[in-house]
């Protein structure tokens, strides 16, 4: 039986390793990945290359010169000013001519866009800015730190404070985070650090899942449609051929997976700031191969009784529902690792893989969780195996109409 197996799940391996299309997929996911993530981040953090001209209509007639020498702070890399204010200004003080000099102004490229600083911005609080471009988040952040560090500072001023001390006291302050582990040690951590390693668990569980799932029930489409399947139940028994694909298509899958992880571990330790931790990696890994097991049951239950490639892609796509929906529950996670509701979705098998590994990158649960969740996931992958193997071993050999919930029902039940 074990030879009969391993001779399939070589099989397996073999022809799929040697495929283009597998050694392009190798190389090309980190690629993907790479301009997904790095590209946004460098041209999201891309310095400017020329001094933006931004206009400013100052009703107050005060506010402008401090707002001037706060911004000037900001630097082109040849260190001239990332910023020049533009006052606008008229014999005409009116509002809405201002605003529409200022308009035309933006639709002359003589400027990028302008702010509207009210007379009555000391009590109302409130400054409008207008431009053709409203996305550049970072410029707005920037004018919007310095409007309210201006205003806030006159307002101090105006009830007797002495400004050079407010700028003294109103600093701005390097929050360092520490991460402490339950042991008391501790570690300089941050949040892109801990929420990359839960999210990369997540991604790569989901990809060997899709890539291995999707190959199986391809070949299960395949062999049926060419009556191969009926040569190999010939040569082996039903449960032989599904331990041989299990385990072909899981070596190829951990070969693609032990690939994209040393390229990983060799751009996180090469860099200043790590983005992953891998503090917890032995339990992350227990996770990691149990809910594996578990989703492969699953892709190997809906695959066994689809004959056409139609089907198969349908029932590929119900389960990728199943594997993306821990995903949307990332962030809720992430933010309350310890709450009620969290601690019980932990223990349902289909989210307890993700769900665990987001809350041990966070703040490790205690430990009857840790049992509780691995003996449910554990259990929840004998019974799919079992119910798995009963489907396929009929499954395999059915074409034509898909078999409805009762049939496959009997299938599971019956002894034959």
């Amino acid at each position: 039986m074990r030879s009969k197996s391993l001779q399939v799940a070589k099989w397996e391996f073999i022809e799929r390793v040697k495929t283009k299309a597998f050694i392009i997929g190798l190389f090309m996911m980190p690629v993907i990945i790479a301009v997904f993530t790095v590209v946004p981040a460098m041209l999201s953090s891309k310095a400017d290359e020329r001094t933006r001209n931004v206009g400013v209509i100052d009703e107050t007639e005060s506010l402008l010169p401090y707002v001037d020498a706060r911004i000037a702070r900001f630097k082109l890399p040849d260190s001239s000013a990332n910023y020049a204010l533009v006052k606008i200004t008229d014999d005409d003080h009116s509002r809405e001519h201002l605003k529409m000099l200022a308009t035309a102004k933006i639709l002359g490229n003589e400027v990028e866009g302008y702010f509207l600083i009210p007379a009555d911005v000391m009590e109302k609080g409130t400054i409008e800015y207008r431009s053709e471009n409203v996305g550049n988040i970072r410029d707005q952040e920037r004018f919007s730190k310095v409007l309210e560090d201006v205003i806030v500072e006159r307002r101090l001023e105006a009830a007797g404070f002495d400004s050079k001390k407010i700028r003294t006291l109103t600093k701005d302050i390097d929050v360092k985070t520490i991460k402490v582990s339950s042991k008391g040690e501790e570690k300089e951590s941050n949040a892109m650090e801990t929420f990359f390693t839960g999210y990369i668990f997540i991604m790569m569980l989901f990809t060997l899942v899709m890539s291995s799932g999707q190959m199986l029930i391809r070949s299960l489409v395949e062999e049926k449609s060419n009556r191969i399947v009926e040569v190999l139940m010939s040569s082996c028994s039903s449960r032989e051929l599904l331990t041989g694909k299990i385990l072909g298509l899981s070596l190829l899958g951990l070969t693609t997976i032990a690939f994209w992880l040393f390229i990983l571990v060799g751009v996180n330790f090469s860099i200043e700031t790590p983005f992953v931790s891998f503090d917890h990696l032995a339990i992350l890994l227990m996770y990691f191969l149990l809910g594996y097991l578990l989703y492969v049951a699953i892709f190997v239950a809906a695959g066994a009784p689809v004959s056409t490639e139609q089907e198969a892609q349908q029932m590929t796509a119900y389960v990728t529902l199943l594997v993306m929906f821990p995903i949307a529950l990332a962030i809720p996670a992430m933010q309350s690792p310890d709450s009620m509701m969290v601690k019980v979705l932990s223990q349902i098998p289909l989210l307890t893989p993700t769900m665990m590994a987001l809350r041990i990158s966070i703040q490790m649960p205690a430990l009857w969780e840790i049992a509780l969740s691995l003996v449910t996931l554990s259990a929840s992958i004998v019974i799919m195996m079992w119910a798995a193997a009963k489907i396929f071993r009929i499954g395999i050999l059915v074409t034509g109409k898909r078999p409805s919930l009762k049939e496959m029902y009997r299938w599971i039940t019956t002894n034959v």
